[in-house]
């Protein structure tokens, strides 16, 4: 059987935690090294081979001593940058991280789960530039999710411009989401937590609980779903969300999938369709922390199942499609990071029915981010954080 390398990106957060990025690569029966990747030499620090069901591969250990790595973007030129939670984006050259971190990053309310989040390309990057953010923004009365859009300079953020922020403000410290995704028609989705009041997800004058819509300057689309609705907000495209922290443009039928934290339990995939309600808090198969009862209600006319949910929770973070010819066995599957039990999880689709799932690079950390590479690698990241 062959086996393929994973490039994993393992990220510490504290107290001297180490923290590492790997990856997976590939090599034929005959035991030849696997091609150098884009980004990264290819192994860097290959661990031992893992049999897997349907391929066996390994991890390769390319970066240690980052933070809380929240997203990853895969540059032209071997570039790649990487969002440290705590407020820093780190930089890889041609494989080697750089001392320096890049300046021009917007202030952060680094405070719990709010911090740097996401990092995405524009689909037309190479002509624009653009490189956008998600992030909780500070301001008077604590911080909100927002967005901006920069381009990058040398080591440097240039032409940096705010296009969206959530208000108003809280001093919570929880569920601020936050993925962005573009589709094929180039609409920028962003999501945001419930901020920890779980009754905002169903409320249409909030952000909270929502995946958003939006033009690549921030523009609100004429056709989303709300638009011109009394007590409802432009922007929204679906609500009933709790705390959505993985997001993918699926390349086989141009739809917004994503996967989102429940709370003790009822973790849930879903696919994003405009003006559709996901039923948290009414509908879920999670209960509270301390084993109490949400809601009685799995199941409630105008409010969407998931395609998939997790009890007990995995923790979701982060979520990439397979694509690549370098991990044949995987493609079409959708892979999820987990923080909770610290793997990465493969899940095998028919269409929009699971076939079934398989844990990756078990034991290996918290991960927080999935991301496949340009050049065919799947990367993660893990941390030790929150």
């Amino acid at each position: 059987m062959k086996y393929l390398p994973i490039l994993v990106v393992a990220l510490s957060l504290l107290f001297g935690t180490s923290a590492c990025v790997e990856a997976t690569r590939y090599t034929p029966d005959d035991q030849t090294p696997a091609p150098a990747g884009e980004y990264f030499t290819v192994p860097v620090d290959a661990g031992d081979v893992i049999e897997g069901e349907d391929m066996n591969y390994q991890l390769d250990k390319i970066a240690v001593g980052l933070g809380v790595v929240w997203g990853m973007a895969f540059l032209p030129d071997g570039i790649v940058l990487a969002t440290e939670r705590a407020g820093d984006i780190r930089v890889f050259r041609k494989g080697e991280l750089q001392n320096e971190p890049l300046g021009g990053v917007p202030d952060v309310y680094a405070n719990g789960q709010g911090g740097l989040l996401d990092i995405v390309l524009h689909p037309d990057y190479e002509n624009n530039g653009w490189i956008y953010l998600s992030y909780s923004k500070p301001g008077d009365g604590g911080a909100h999710t927002a967005v901006m859009r920069a381009k990058l300079d040398g080591n440097s953020l240039t032409d940096q411009e705010v296009i969206f922020s959530a208000t108003p403000n809280t001093t919570r410290n929880q569920h601020f989401g936050s993925r962005i995704a573009f589709d094929n028609d180039g609409y920028l989705y962003l999501t945001i937590g419930d901020r920890g009041v779980m009754n905002l997800a169903q409320d249409l004058t909030s952000y909270a609980g929502k995946t958003l819509r939006l033009h690549d300057d921030g523009r609100i689309p004429s056709d989303n779903p709300f638009v011109g609705q009394e007590n409802a907000l432009d922007e929204i495209f679906t609500y009933g969300n709790r705390n959505q922290q993985g997001m993918i443009l699926h390349p086989e039928t141009g739809e917004i999938w994503s996967h989102e934290h429940g709370p003790r339990g009822g973790d849930e995939i879903n696919i994003m369709r405009a003006g559709l309600n996901y039923g948290w808090p009414v509908i879920t198969y999670g209960v509270n922390y301390n084993g109490s009862i949400i809601s009685e209600d799995t199941h409630r006319d105008g409010m969407e199942q998931p395609v998939l949910h997790w009890t007990p929770s995995i923790a979701p973070s982060g979520m990439a499609y397979v694509s690549s010819d370098r991990y044949p066995a995987w493609k079409g599957d959708i892979l999820s990071g987990s923080l909770s039990f610290q793997f990465v999880n493969r899940t095998v689709f028919d269409g929009e029915t699971v076939v079934k799932e398989e844990r990756l690079a078990e034991a290996v950390g918290r991960v927080r981010d999935v991301r496949q590479a340009p050049d065919g690698f799947i990367y993660f990241s893990t941390d030790s954080g929150r």
